[in-house]
C-alpha cells in the first residue's frame, strides 16, 4: 500500500464520518502526512470525484462565501472497505515480523 493509497484511505474515512469542505479534510491529512502538499490533497479530491467515489455540492460558508462540500458516494464506501481490508492485511503482515 503506497502513500497515495494511504492518503485515499484516510480521506475516504474522513468523509465516511459526514460531508466536509476542503479545509476540513486538508488539516487532518496535512497533520498526519506533513510532507504532502496541499495541492496534492486537492488533486486527490478531484480524482476521487472523477472516479465517482465522491461527489460535491455548494453550501453557505457560515458568514463567508459558499463552500464546496465533499461527500462519499456508495462507490466510495465500497472503495473505503477495499482499502481498509488491504490496510488490515498489510498491518497484520508487518506485525507478524514483530514490527509495531
Amino acid at each position: 500500500m503506497l502513500k497515495k493509497d494511504l492518503l485515499e484511505l484516510c480521506l475516504l474515512q474522513l468523509l465516511d464520518g459526514g460531508d466536509k469542505y476542503g479545509y476540513e479534510v486538508l488539516v487532518p491529512l496535512r497533520t498526519a502526512f506533513p510532507d504532502t502538499q496541499e495541492s496534492a490533497i486537492y488533486a486527490l479530491l478531484r480524482g476521487l470525484g472523477k472516479e465517482k467515489l465522491t461527489s460535491w455540492y455548494m453550501a453557505p460558508g457560515g458568514g463567508g462565501p459558499d463552500r464546496k462540500y465533499y461527500k462519499l458516494t456508495p462507490e466510495g464506501r465500497t472503495r473505503l472497505e477495499e482499502l481498509s481490508g488491504q490496510w488490515r492485511r498489510m498491518r497484520d503482515a508487518i506485525a507478524s515480523f514483530g514490527v509495531e
